[in-house]
């Protein structure tokens, strides 16, 4: 009867002389991945994402280099071309080789020149807003979820009170406020310093009024992570707080604010062209798509192009941030990895 254990000590089998030779692995299965690189692997292979992103930096590039694309087709912003306007202030002309897109209605401004400018304030706009509520909202949040205690308290409490604020109200108010200093009277008052105001004055809004989302957010994500192991064996080891909020909280949060960064985008971009079409927003002669919305309402039936290029080139880039956003967030989620 042959033995159950196959066990050269039992057997009597001699015992192999040749050392077992290891398995081989590839050494990408060996290398070991952070969440974060896992979720830009899964966002390169997102063809949504991809494309989204492809909007993206279009438009980007298109503001970039406005000057150049409007030199291309031969034009300006702010030339006035009045023998293309017939008395009631319609165009006698409309989409030509020298105006790719037609010209405006009752001052006759070129509107291919008009929309490659108009790209520029809204991205701007949305894109220091964007990083200055990041920016505040991640510094709060980090202080008030590791603090704890009255700190907490005094800046929990802070952040409810500022969502609680009604900004439409402040963004009709602060403008004026900011006119009366810097400008003076509406006498005394140029063009060019109205709308570098106004300009400044809207990022200061949104900015005050956007970050405490974020910093709700992050207080949140802080308080679950600051009684992990990692975290517990920091303070024990007496590293200093400024590197424990910065080098062992901030690095697990990338995901939140990555996330919550790329949602933010498009939806500032959306708040200044509302505010500047209900006219506390960008005044002229800054170009702007929200200030070519609200002056083509009134040509829609006679001229629709003149609404329709600024409407759809909002549309399309927040829709391709949008789903870049939700492609993000996807990518980030640990619920939906395979």
């Amino acid at each position: 009867m042959e033995p159950l254990i196959d066990d050269p000590a039992l057997t009597g089998k001699p015992l192999s002389s040749e050392p077992a030779t290891p398995s081989k692995t590839s050494p990408n299965t060996a290398k070991g991945k952070s969440p974060t690189r896992i979720a830009l692997s899964r966002l390169r292979r997102d063809k949504v994402a991809m494309v989204s992103l492809g909007v993206f930096l279009f438009f980007v590039f298109v503001a970039i280099f406005a000057p150049l694309l409007a030199k291309l087709e031969g034009q300006d912003p702010t030339t006035f071309h009045i023998d293309l306007v017939d008395d009631n202030g319609y165009p006698t002309i409309g989409i030509t080789g020298d105006h790719w897109f037609g010209i405006e209605p009752r001052l006759g401004r070129d509107l291919f020149a008009r929309w490659v400018y108009g790209a520029r304030p809204s991205l701007i706009v949305a894109g220091l807003v964007t990083v200055i509520t990041t920016i505040i909202g991640v510094t709060v949040g980090l202080i008030a979820g590791f603090a704890g205690g009255w700190v907490d308290r005094v800046l929990s409490w802070i952040i409810d009170f500022v969502l609680s604020l009604p900004y439409l109200l402040f963004a009709i108010a602060v403008p004026a406020v900011l006119l009366s200093i810097f400008v003076g009277t509406a006498e005394d008052a140029d063009a060019q310093q109205v709308a570098r105001v106004r300009f400044f004055s809207l990022i200061l809004v949104l900015s005050v009024f956007g970050w405490a989302s974020l910093a709700r957010l992050i207080r949140g994500e802080v308080l679950s992570l600051r009684e992990r192991e990692f975290i517990q064996a920091a303070r024990v080891l007496g590293v200093p707080t400024h590197k424990v909020l910065f080098k062992e909280l901030l690095p697990n949060l990338v995901g939140p604010i990555i996330v919550s960064s790329s949602i933010a985008l498009p939806t500032y971009i959306v708040t200044e062209a509302g505010l500047t079409f209900l006219g506390v927003g960008l005044v002229e002669p800054t170009p702007s798509w929200g200030l070519t919305i609200a002056t083509a309402v009134t040509y829609y039936r006679a001229h629709p192009v003149f609404l329709w290029v600024p409407v759809i080139g909002i549309t399309i880039l927040v829709l391709a941030l949008s789903l870049l956003g939700d492609a993000i967030r996807d990518a980030f989620d640990p619920r939906t990895r395979r």
